[in-house]
């Protein structure tokens, strides 16, 4: 049999109303709700760890697919030529 434990979470009236609300909407009681809420963060944490070299280029490929170019990120030779001009210069004044 699986035990059940409880777990008080304190909110503001403000935000259990919307919690509950939500709940209602998804046809969920606030309990069932809150727990796959909890479930889908720790899911989400799990995700995220980059345990190989896979799951890196898949990091990378949801980024890209997310923000196309707007945030690519530099080949390595530019990044390295800024390296040595900023060895060469020194840091602006500003950094």
């Amino acid at each position: 049999m699986l035990h059940m434990a409880r777990i008080q979470v304190l909110t503001d009236d403000a935000e259990r109303e919307a919690f509950r609300a939500q709940a209602r909407r998804e046809g969920r009681s606030l309990s069932d709700w809150l727990r796959e809420a909890g479930r889908q963060r720790l899911q989400q944490a799990q995700q995220s760890r980059l345990r190989t070299p896979e799951d890196l280029d898949g990091f990378f490929a949801q980024i890209d697919a997310r923000h196309g170019d707007a945030v690519r990120e530099d080949d390595w030779e530019v990044h390295r030529a800024r390296i040595e001009r900023s060895q060469r210069r020194g840091l602006p004044d500003d950094a």
